[in-house]
């Protein structure tokens, strides 16, 4: 039986060209490969999803125009020995299978397939002879629809120079290549080593003139001051000598050889807090044993850079670390510190480190002081059959901040009489809502869909965080003479749980922050609240 367009034994030379060897089941793939196209329109431009790394891509790629170089061959590993075929604009295709009970004709083929028989005991001939008789006829092939993201090609994009090596790689992949990110499957043996960095070494005082300091040294006035005489990395002049005597200083730390090449740990870290420092971020200087710590400037929200500091943290002989972003912090505490971790850090990898540094790390966000309505959704609360205790809760969680409550309404589940009690709230000069309720699966609960119908846009709805995974955030745009307004959802769990998902997001919204869903899926870890009786948030790993 024929393999596409060649007899056996063509394929089986193909195959041994391509392969180096006419494997089994790169023989076997070519009549599944085969029958696939066979059953596709005449003229459609296809591609393939391969479900097995082993021999299967070699079939396609002998007999289509589908190759992993071109990106028209998908290898999705699932341990399926099958092949997919399929328009590449529509993603309608066949995906044909090695039907096991089938083989039951070959037992040859069957034993191969289903590793039955150890290979040593295995009839190549006869395994051939079966593959060539069996053909297609113990394959199955079934209609498919690829799922859209597989019709998406994905393409490089920008193109930069890496920091760290100098070869180019795409812009989306970071700030370095994957390679200096860690990924790279070797380690280059070129035999260069770099230049030893400057070592210690311990001489008299009268011995220290024109040698470089190693470390500060402080001088003391009991009562006056306090503060170094000589500083890390300062040349000893002969007018230090009589102010390191009288400070009790006969030995002296200095270089021991030639600093060229390399960067002081307090230089560098100096020049690396510059480019971290955002917005309402401070620093003290001159640095402290290579290390700088950062402080608010002003109360309000810690919004950290996450993929720019993990960037920065995989560059050698260098550190940071923060506080978690999105937390509050007050005026004055301190939320970061970094440093060079050796005395001397390469110029190389001075240079890499300060490339990751081209945007501040991290800033502070003031909250503004919002107006706020609150809108509580429920039939049985606008009914009077159940107390609404929604209005103090929500209200004292805003004043803390320094909102204040304008106006709040009480409405039942439907959607019309929602809509009415969103444009009161509206005219009354609101710009941010909160509702409350209303925001689970059941068909009674329609609060999403007044929203949505009053002019909600932009939002994100459902968290992975216990309690209040059914949270919505979003905006309403400015329209009619109203100005524009964040919109704030808040599940029923807000009632009986002391700390919820609206917790974190009321500061973020304040800061003027758009909640994503990025950054929401990112909460699942540390989003399980273990519901202790005596809370403590947010001094716990709760949404941390």
């Amino acid at each position: 039986m024929n393999i596409g367009p060649y007899t056996f034994e063509e394929f089986k030379r193909k195959a041994a060209e391509f392969h180096s060897y006419p494997a089994p089941g790169l023989l076997l793939g070519g009549y599944m490969v085969a029958m696939a196209r066979a059953a596709l329109p005449e003229g459609t431009l296809f591609e393939a999803v391969v479900e097995s790394k082993k021999c299967l891509p070699d079939a396609v790629q002998l007999l289509t125009p589908c190759s992993a170089g071109n990106n028209w061959m998908k290898v999705v590993n699932l341990g399926r020995y099958a092949v997919s075929l399929y328009d590449k604009y529509s993603g309608q295709g066949v995906r044909v299978h090695v039907d096991v009970e089938k083989l039951a004709a070959f037992p040859e083929l069957s034993a191969w397939f289903l590793k039955t028989k150890a290979k040593k005991d295995q009839d190549e001939a006869l395994l051939l002879r079966e593959i060539e008789t069996a053909g297609d006829s113990v394959c199955s092939m079934a209609p498919i629809q690829i799922q859209a993201r597989f019709l998406r090609h994905s393409h490089m994009g920008d193109v930069a120079t890496c920091p760290r090596c100098g070869e180019a790689f795409p812009v989306n992949d970071g700030p370095l290549c994957r390679g200096c990110q860690g990924e790279a499957p070797y380690t280059p043996l070129n035999g260069a080593e770099s230049a030893p960095a400057p070592r210690k070494r311990v001489v008299p005082v009268a011995e220290a003139v024109g040698k470089t300091a190693l470390h500060d040294m402080t001088q003391i006035f009991p009562g006056e001051s306090k503060g170094p005489a000589v500083r890390a990395g300062q040349t000893i002049s002969a007018g230090d000598l009589c102010r390191l005597q009288q400070m009790g200083r006969f030995e002296v730390a200095v270089v021991d050889g030639d600093a060229e090449g390399f960067v002081h740990e307090n230089a560098g870290v100096e020049a690396f807090a510059k480019r971290m420092a955002g917005e309402n971020i401070v620093f003290s200087l001159p640095p402290k044993e290579g290390k700088i710590n950062f402080r608010a400037a002003v109360d309000g929200l810690f919004t950290l850079d996450r993929a720019r500091l993990l960037a920065f943290n995989m560059v050698p002989d260098v550190m940071a670390a923060t506080r978690q972003d999105g937390l509050l912090v007050e005026e004055g505490s301190e939320v970061a510190g970094t440093r060079v971790v050796p005395l001397y850090i390469s110029q190389g990898g001075f240079a890499e480190a300060l490339s990751v540094l081209d945007k501040p790390l991290f800033s502070i966000a003031p909250l503004r002081r919002a107006k706020v309505g609150i809108l509580v959704t429920g039939t049985e609360v606008f009914q009077g059959l159940v107390q609404d205790k929604f209005i103090p809760i929500i209200s004292a969680k805003v004043e803390q901040l320094r909102c204040t409550v304008v106006k709040s309404a009480i409405a039942p589940d439907d959607k019309a009489h929602l809509q009415r009690a969103i444009e009161e709230i509206r005219a009354a000069g609101v710009d941010l809502l909160i509702t409350t309720g209303g925001l689970s699966v059941d068909p009674g609960d329609v609060t999403r869909a007044a929203l949505l119908e009053a002019g909600l846009t932009d939002f994100v709805y459902g968290a992975p965080v216990l309690p209040g995974t059914m949270s919505l955030a979003g905006l309403m745009p400015a329209r009619d003479g109203f100005a524009a307004m964040q919109v704030l959802g808040v599940p029923a769990c807000a009632l009986y749980s002391k700390t919820t998902l609206f917790d974190a997001l009321l500061p973020r919204l304040l800061a003027g922050r758009r909640v994503t869903r990025p950054e929401l899926a990112a909460l699942g870890e540390g989003g399980f609240c273990m519901g202790c009786k005596v809370c403590s948030w947010p001094k716990c790993f709760f949404l941390k």
